[in-house]
């Protein structure tokens, strides 16, 4: 079944929407570089790259259903933030608002009865819930570190060690 006009629309914003959250984190990885805060930056950036992913996994299910995917400018982003604290607390922000849109379209799509569109979309819902704990239980323990600087260098070791894992597609053994 051809996914309707309706739900191509909203996709194509989730698309758009997704890109934009990759050039978002990109914009503050670059500004925790420039403070030599690599780990965070590391952190942001494997935040970026799985946006782009997100992006790519929303636009793949419009074309299996028959849509069409467009590309439209991405927004530019900030890139002058004041430290670590004020970009956790941005992403969480951004992440409220990236759930939002999908909690849209899933009302569009159970509506509709486009169980498709809603089985892909669990997906997605559940991941928002982990994007938005990360990024607030980030911005609490700056919140907790306040001005230490001892402090601010243990979590920027700890967040170095993040690992990008592409989550979109499934398990070498769940293919087998």
């Amino acid at each position: 079944m051809k996914i309707s006009s309706k739900l191509e629309e909203a996709v194509n914003r989730q698309i758009n929407a997704e890109f934009y959250s990759a050039y978002l984190y990109l914009g503050m990885a670059s500004r925790c570089t420039e403070t030599n805060l690599k780990g965070i930056a590391h952190w942001f950036y494997v935040q970026s790259q799985e946006e782009m992913t997100h992006a790519v996994k929303f636009y793949r299910f419009l074309l299996d259903r028959g849509g069409r995917p467009v590309m439209p400018a991405v927004e530019g982003v900030r890139t002058d933030w004041k430290d670590p604290l004020e970009m956790f607390q941005a992403a969480y922000e951004h992440e409220q608002k990236v759930t939002a849109m999908i909690n849209g379209i899933a009302d569009i799509a159970l509506a509709e009865r486009d169980h498709a569109t809603a089985s892909m979309l669990n997906w997605f819902v559940d991941e928002q819930v982990e994007e938005e704990a990360n990024a607030s239980e980030i911005a609490e323990k700056l919140k907790l570190i306040g001005a230490s600087r001892d402090g601010l260098f243990m979590l920027d070791k700890e967040l170095s060690a993040r690992v990008f894992v592409d989550r979109t597609q499934p398990s070498a053994g769940a293919q087998a």
